[in-house]
C-alpha cells in the first residue's frame, strides 16, 4: 500500500485531499485508480489514516476515509542523530536509513576530520535534498511522520543543541583507552537502561573518526563514550548499529 503525507488541514471526518507534485505521482507514476486504497498520515499525531480514492484530478486526489489506525509506527523515544559529514552521496544512504530505523531528526555535524566542506549556498541545497531524501524515505516505510534534516552545524553547535537531552551518546573506536572504560558491557548497561518518552541523542564521527579534544569536548558536555564492539565501523554502519539496538530496546514496551 502507497503512504503519503498531508497537512492536518487536508483532513475531515470523511475525507482526505492530496495536493501538490503527489498528485502527478499518483495519477501518471503510480497509475492509482478510484477505488484504490492508499495510506495518509499528517505528519504529527502519528495516526494512519486508511483511504480509498474517490476522485483523481490535475489538480488534487479526493479520497474518502475509511478508517484510522491509531498504533502508530513511531518509537517511544525521540532520537537525534548527529552525524559528522561523510564523503560522497554517503549522507543520503545514511539519511535513507536511519529514517527507515526510526530516527526523529539529523543533524549534519562538520567536524575536524571531515573532508566535505560545504559553504552556505552549497550547505542549503544539501540540506534541501537531504529532506526530500527523508521524506520519501518516510513514506516507503510508512513512518508517521518526515524525520526533519537539519542545517549542518559546528561541532560546537551540535554539542549545545544535544546538551538538554536525556540520554546522550558517542560511539568511539578507541572507548577501551579512555579513563572509566567499561567496553561492550557498558554499552548494554546504557542501551538497557533505556526509558520510552527520553530523547536520545547519539554523535556519530566522519569517515576519519574523532579527534581527541573532540572526544573530551562531548564528555564534558555529558555525552557517554560507549564502543560497539571490536570491530571497526564505517561511518555509514556506526549510526545504523546504534539505532538498531535502541529500537530493540524500545520498540513495544
Amino acid at each position: 500500500m502507497y503512504h503519503f503525507f498531508v497537512e492536518p488541514s487536508q483532513i475531515s471526518d470523511r475525507s482526505v485531499i492530496i495536493t501538490g507534485d503527489d498528485v502527478n505521482h499518483i495519477k501518471n507514476v503510480l497509475r492509482l485508480k478510484q477505488g484504490d486504497e492508499i495510506s495518509v498520515s499528517n505528519g504529527i499525531d502519528g495516526r494512519d489514516y486508511r483511504c480509498g480514492i474517490e476522485e483523481i484530478t490535475d489538480a488534487e486526489v479526493v479520497c474518502t476515509l475509511r478508517f484510522i489506525k491509531e498504533d502508530g509506527v513511531e518509537l517511544p523515544s525521540r532520537v537525534y542523530l548527529f552525524q559528522g559529514l561523510p564523503k560522497g552521496d554517503k549522507m543520503e544512504f545514511i539519511i535513507q536509513k536511519m529514517v527507515e530505523l526510526g530516527v526523529y531528526e539529523i543533524i549534519p555535524v562538520a567536524m575536524k576530520r571531515c573532508v566535505v566542506k560545504l559553504d552556505d549556498r552549497k550547505a542549503k541545497a544539501k540540506t534541501a535534498r537531504w529532506q526530500g531524501i527523508s521524506e520519501a524515505a518516510a513514506k516507503q516505510s510508512r513512518r508517521g511522520l518526515v524525520p526533519g534534516v537539519r542545517e549542518v552545524m559546528s561541532y560546537q553547535e551540535a554539542l549545545e543543541y544535544a546538551g538538554n537531552m536525556d540520554v546522550k551518546l558517542v560511539p568511539y573506536e578507541m572507548e577501551a583507552l579512555l579513563d572509566g572504560a567499561a567496553g561492550m558491557a557498558g554499552t548494554r548497561k546504557v542501551m538497557e537502561h533505556l526509558k520510552p518518552g527520553q530523547s536520545v541523542a547519539v554523535l556519530i564521527g566522519p569517515e576519519g573518526g574523532f579527534e581527541e579534544n573532540e572526544i573530551q569536548a562531548a564528555a564534558d558536555c555529558g555525552m557517554t563514550p560507549i564502543t560497539l564492539g571490536k570491530r571497526i565501523l564505517r561511518t555509514e554502519t556506526a549510526g545504523m548499529t546504534v539505532m538498531a539496538w535502541i529500537m530493540y530496546q524500545l520498540e513495544d514496551r
